[in-house]
């Protein structure tokens, strides 16, 4: 297999910028105390961009297929952050943010990259939005 570097150069750019971002997502999820924090969430975002650079750019496969085994996968890793205990759910937004940042990651992949920091950085938003809230329930 013949690699180029221009195209290896353009990967290594790619996994960059999935850490990054997901960097971005976890840093929030860290600050918060939570079980998925920095690491976590950048590892889900270079794996998935991983996934998705071997499968479609390397190996030629088909787009759809990556998408739906990447989120079929980060199902687990989600499902395992969820925790039931006396009638509480805990890790419900731990685990939509893995969710979300496997698509940021994927995105990335694909080189889909102003949607992915567009959506990096409202993921980001979002899970600041308790901060807000709370601030806000100050006034009111």
């Amino acid at each position: 297999m013949a690699f180029f570097i221009g195209t290896d150069i353009e990967f290594a750019i790619r996994l960059i910028l999935a850490v990054f971002f997901g960097g971005l997502i976890g840093i929030e999820r860290e600050v918060s105390h939570k079980p998925a924090g920095l690491r976590t969430h950048m590892l889900v975002s270079i794996g998935s961009a991983l996934f998705t650079i071997m499968s479609i750019d390397v190996f030629g496969g088909d787009p759809a297929r990556v998408a739906a085994n990447i989120v079929t996968g980060i199902g687990f890793i989600g499902g395992g952050s969820i925790i039931a205990s006396r009638g509480h759910i805990h890790g419900i937004t731990t685990a939509a943010s893995l969710w979300a940042t496997a698509a940021i990651g994927l995105g990335v992949g694909a080189g889909a990259y102003t949607i992915s920091a567009v959506g990096a950085f409202l993921i980001f938003v979002i899970l600041n939005l308790k901060r807000m809230e709370k601030q806000i329930g100050k006034y009111f």
